[in-house]
């Protein structure tokens, strides 16, 4: 890997780490200014469908524009809707943000929203660059880097984040993240990217370019197959998202929970790392379903018992392996799609996987309340399972853990063993696109133009 490589990832961590911590410093100042759990609830609900329908717009940009182009819209339009918000903020009095029905407070927190998911563009944009400047060997290992730099931004931004709205307030906040955005900015000026990346005419590009990408989705025997499969899996997932809090807190106290996560989210950097270092085989997507088993083991065991020590030890493990199935799809991805459509591919299968977590996050916590916290609590589970398995909220919640992780693991063998599966394995090791040539001179480190 390169030194370019090294000091685009360099910025792509600063714009990250800006864009999560302004998004986190927001929802902690809107809980504090309104004290409405409805408000910060629909905000998280907000920001997860206008994730899950932006990257269909923000994959055809990323094909439409030079990848340094892509990257600088990014950064620029996080840059002026902060500085709106921060506009806002300065000229509105402190009494109408403490109300939760504000047109005002909901104006400035979709600015800060959109602010934030503009970063989403670089992310695309990131992946493909992955395929410009690293050989195909050392992809993988790439890709474990950026986990682990995904992993760093959400580290120093939860910690920031807090410290910012508790010492700075959100008016130094936003005039922190206005002043990162801008030196991102003028350091992205500085590198040298290639002006253009392949050197065949890319295909005309739309705005939002849907049959396209599928197009090249279905040119790739089994790629639709993977891509349901994370979308499926994001859906069961979706448990994690809605109970995890509401159990660890069933636990232990909100300070110690809050510690512990901090220390947990080392786990992506961890395994992050280890990709990097090890990289993913010579069969990611073997790689990435034997990860997949292990995690959805994980969940079938982790709430057994009432443990906190049982489910942090679970809960490493399980975070440890994210990078690794991120990045064996991310590796696919790059070797079996062409270069000049995966900016829409990988803005596709980021909306579609990401749909199904909104819809988790809705009906998963009336699931929980309605059916299987009764069921430990006052109903027949209590004879079934209690004792062995406990009683109460607490393992009403733990028992959807149990279930989630048993559906997750049948559902993880039987695509192994599916005709996709085996379809896009042996299409991995000899893929139909044409063969494709970083950039980037491995000897002297130069960027080089394709004519």
């Amino acid at each position: 890997m390169t030194k370019l490589f090294y000091a685009v990832l360099a910025n792509s961590l600063a714009a990250s780490v800006t864009n999560t911590f302004v998004w986190f410093a927001v929802t902690f100042w809107v809980y504090l200014e309104t004290k409405s759990v409805t408000v910060t609830s629909v905000m998280a609900g907000v920001y997860l469908v206008t994730v899950a329908l932006s990257g269909f717009y923000l994959g055809s940009l990323v094909d439409k524009y030079n990848k340094k182009t892509a990257m600088a819209l990014s950064s620029l339009a996080s840059l002026v809707l902060y500085a709106l918000a921060w506009l806002i903020f300065a000229s509105t009095p402190a009494i109408e943000f403490t109300n939760p029905a504000s047109i005002t407070l909901w104006v400035f927190i979709v600015l800060a929203l959109f602010g934030a998911i503009a970063g989403n563009l670089r992310g695309i944009a990131l992946s493909t660059l992955v395929t410009i400047l690293i050989p195909e060997e050392e992809r993988d290992k790439a890709n474990g880097l950026v986990g682990s730099a995904n992993g760093v931004a959400f580290l120093v931004a939860s910690i920031l984040s807090g410290m910012a709205v508790g010492f700075l307030g959100i008016f130094w906040m936003l005039v922190c993240a206005i002043g990162l955005t801008l030196l991102v900015i003028i350091h992205l000026w500085t590198l040298p990217l290639p002006a253009k990346e392949v050197s065949h005419a890319q295909a005309e590009t739309h705005s939002i370019d849907i049959r396209g990408s599928i197009q090249a989705i279905q040119a790739v025997p089994g790629l639709f197959g993977l891509i349901f499969f994370h979308t499926f899996n994001n859906f069961l997932g979706g448990v994690f998202m809605s109970l995890m809090d509401a159990y660890g807190l069933e636990l232990v106290s909100v300070q110690v929970w809050g510690v512990l996560w901090g220390v947990l989210s080392l786990g992506f950097i961890v395994g992050g790392l280890v990709v990097a270092r090890k990289g993913l085989g010579k069969n990611p997507l073997r790689t990435l379903f034997l990860a997949n088993i292990v995690m959805w083991t994980i969940c079938i065991f982790f709430t057994l018992q009432a443990s906190i020590v049982l489910l942090a030890v679970g809960m490493f493990v399980w975070l440890c392996l994210i990078p690794a199935v991120e990045a064996a799809e991310q590796t696919i991805l790059q070797k079996v799609v062409s270069p000049e459509r995966q900016g829409r591919v990988f803005g596709f299968a980021q909306s579609v996987e990401q749909s199904a977590s909104p819809i988790t996050a809705f009906i998963i916590g009336p699931i929980a309340e309605l059916i299987f916290i009764p069921f430990m609590t006052t109903g027949a589970g209590v004879a079934l399972l209690g004792d062995w398995f406990g009683t109460g909220a607490d393992r009403g919640m733990a028992l959807l853990f149990t279930v989630a992780g048993l559906i997750g693991l049948m559902v993880t063998l039987l695509a192994m063993r599916s005709r996709a599966y085996k379809t896009l394995s042996a299409n991995y090791q000899t893929p139909e696109v044409e063969e494709y040539h970083p950039l980037i001179n491995k000897t002297t480190s130069q960027t080089t133009l394709v004519e």
